[in-house]
């Protein structure tokens, strides 16, 4: 048996932007820092471009860059953050990326994602398709290469999205163990339905789509990850390795893949010194005879599927319902306020689709005078999104204007682009995840809807805000003095709108 280790971390903040001025403003609970973003990377994201592994008597040994050791994705939102900000952790991460490509035959261990961090699920599939470009396009102008493998936010997954993630040349993704439906050996007639009986995590699965394409998918070790995020597995990187290793087992002679996939946040912001746990364990097994860190390219050019798997529609890693918890009272919360309701999360999401629906249709209608194809530009926005450059907007109107466009005609283009960057942006996952629609998450997609609307109401004659704001009001928050959804918009969002 050979045994190889993958980790996976998921590195992700929502927009913090305000989106009329595109500037983070002061965050009062990231104190003492300006806002979480300089918080998280401070306990995080620096820590582990140079996390140093200790002797038994204290002395550093030496300084490791931990990206470079394992499997990783950097939401597109941060990773530009990241460059603008702290540009000594952007650089080691592309680095990072570089070294595994060197080591792994050409197979590097970032990952691409979703642009926006949306459920794939509950959109449709044209913003599927948008979020699924704009990420790779945002991966290729950091890291250089086109991305093999892509990370579905909240895992979240339908076959649809696995589809569209397979029509862009992707080559796998990463779910939840209870994520598998059935599994069978590749051409075989019958399916082994599993029940809750668990998938054997060690391996890639196959999965045959209805399009006739295919996509490999990774099922990460649930308990394993389980114990590394919530039960203080970090706090030891002997008892971290340890675990590690004892999930291989001894039963025949095929190549064994032991994987964990959690947030990259584990490492040093929700565990302190997490980041030095890894850095540790890494290293004592990279000592060790047997066993080889890789990362899910390499394994799967080296190894490829035996096995194929059906997938449980509608799931995601962190919603025992589903995917429920960004639509629905499905009771999935963060358990510091047992007694409150999610109810307002059904009239939020509904709010949202109507909103979508009704900008999408102006959309397409002003720009089809102006683009050849509004959606196929709307797809290649986000080469204007990465670069703001005169140069950049002119090669994109060369490509995607109708006709030679006035200035005036010019500026509408850019406009109603902007105008679907925002209705994309409101439908960041972090909008639902937590327990109430007076926090922060949500209001910052509050106010990409509310910088939509306006530019709605600028570009297309749309008076969308009354009727908005009447279906915010089903959308009950449960602080008293916080009232509906169309008190917090009224609060919190219009005044963020310049005067």
């Amino acid at each position: 048996m050979k045994g190889y280790i993958c980790i996976h971390g998921h590195f992700y903040q929502p927009l913090r932007e305000n989106p009329w001025i595109e500037t983070i403003e002061p965050e009062a609970s990231a104190h003492p820092f300006h806002d979480w973003n300089e918080r998280i990377a401070e306990e995080c994201y620096a820590r582990n471009a140079a996390s140093p592994i200790l002797a038994a008597d204290g002395r550093i040994l030496e300084t490791v860059n931990n990206y470079a050791k394992i499997s990783f994705n950097f939401g597109p939102t941060l990773l530009a953050w990241l460059k603008r900000h702290r540009v000594d952790v952007y650089r080691a991460v592309l680095q990072a990326d570089r070294e595994s490509c060197k080591r792994h035959a050409g197979h590097g261990s970032a990952l691409a994602q979703a642009y926006g961090h949306a459920i794939l699920p509950l959109a449709d599939r044209r913003d599927k398709i948008t979020q699924v470009r704009w990420g790779i396009e945002d991966f290729v102008r950091h890291f250089g290469r086109r991305p093999e493998g892509f990370w579905l936010p909240e895992t979240a997954v339908d076959v649809e999205t696995l589809d569209v993630l397979a029509g862009e040349g992707l080559r796998f993704t990463v779910l939840a163990p209870h994520q598998a439906q059935a599994v069978r050996p590749l051409g075989a007639p019958d399916w082994r339905v599993l029940n809750g009986s668990g998938i054997d995590p060690r391996r890639p699965y196959g999965v045959r789509l209805p399009s006739g394409r295919s996509i490999a998918v990774f099922f990460y070790d649930g308990a394993l990850s389980q114990a590394v995020a919530f039960e203080r597995l970090l706090d030891s990187g002997d008892a971290f390795r340890d675990r590690l290793l004892a999930a291989f087992t001894d039963d025949g002679d095929e190549p064994q893949l032991v994987h964990i996939a959690t947030d990259g946040e584990t490492y040093g912001h929700h565990h302190r010194f997490g980041d030095m746990a890894l850095a540790y364990a890494l290293h004592r097994i990279e000592s060790e005879n047997g066993v080889r860190i890789t990362n899910y390219a390499a394994f799967l050019a080296a190894h490829p599927p035996t096995l194929e798997a059906e997938i449980r529609e509608n799931t995601s890693w962190s919603c025992a319902h589903g995917i429920e918890r960004w639509r629905g009272a499905c009771g999935c919360a963060t358990g510091a306020h047992p007694e409150w309701s999610q109810a307002w999360r059904g009239p939020l999401r509904d709010a949202l689709d109507w909103l979508r629906e009704r900008l999408a249709s102006g959309y397409e209608e002003l720009g089809q005078t102006l683009l050849r194809d509004p959606w196929v530009a709307r797809d290649a926005y986000i080469r204007v999104i990465a670069d703001r450059s005169p140069s950049a907007w002119r090669r994109f109107l060369a490509d995607h204007a109708r006709r030679d466009l006035s200035e005036e005609e010019k500026l509408i283009t850019l406009r109603l682009l902007e105008l679907e960057r925002h209705a994309l942006l409101m439908y960041a996952s972090d909008g639902w995840f937590f327990d109430d629609p007076s926090g922060i998450e949500t209001v910052q997609i509050l106010r990409h809807a509310a910088r939509a609307v306006e530019l709605g109401g600028e570009l297309l004659g749309l008076d969308l805000e009354p009727e908005f704001l009447a279906r915010l009001e089903a959308a009950k928050s449960n602080l008293s003095d916080q009232g509906t959804g169309r008190d917090i918009y009224e609060r919190s969002v219009r005044p963020a709108a310049p005067v």
